[in-house]
């Protein structure tokens, strides 16, 4: 059985009720249902954290255990260095997930310290993206 690991970053745990013009009215608990019924087959770990020490410590965890790893940093993609030196400090593949399109957005946001080290990204295309990046990953086993 595959294994992935979904981290996100801070105010994550708000989706569904942050800013849901931007992130849309589903909480990621009720997504991560669909996303474990629709892939039975794969053991899907999910982690949310605020804090930027224990994303890094999940990444280092998992990236040495686990057959993929699917991370939406938040507001760290943009800030952490440290993010993106663990990220390519670990054996497992990662794909940078957005629900919005950063590109599309305020200028500060164009900026990933993350992109550099994933295998890909993807930005802009809601909730949908973690499903794409689980295909990704299974395509790359």
């Amino acid at each position: 059985m595959a294994s992935i690991t979904i981290i996100n970053g801070p105010n994550l745990n708000l989706l569904g009720k942050r800013e849901p013009d931007v992130y849309g009215n589903t909480s990621f608990e009720d997504y991560l249902q669909k996303l474990r019924s629709a892939f039975p087959e794969i053991d899907i770990e999910y982690y949310q954290s605020n804090v930027e020490g224990e994303i890094i410590n999940k990444l280092q965890e998992a990236g040495f255990a686990k057959d993929g790893i699917i991370i939406n940093p938040g507001g760290y993609t943009h800030t952490s260095v440290a993010i993106g030196d663990a990220i390519a400090a670990i054996k497992s593949p990662v794909v940078e997930v957005h629900i919005s399109n950063i590109h599309a957005r305020e200028e500060f946001r164009k900026l990933s310290h993350v992109s550099a080290k994933a295998k890909g990204t993807i930005a802009g295309l809601g909730l949908k993206g973690y499903e794409l990046a689980i295909r990704f990953l299974l395509e790359e086993q």
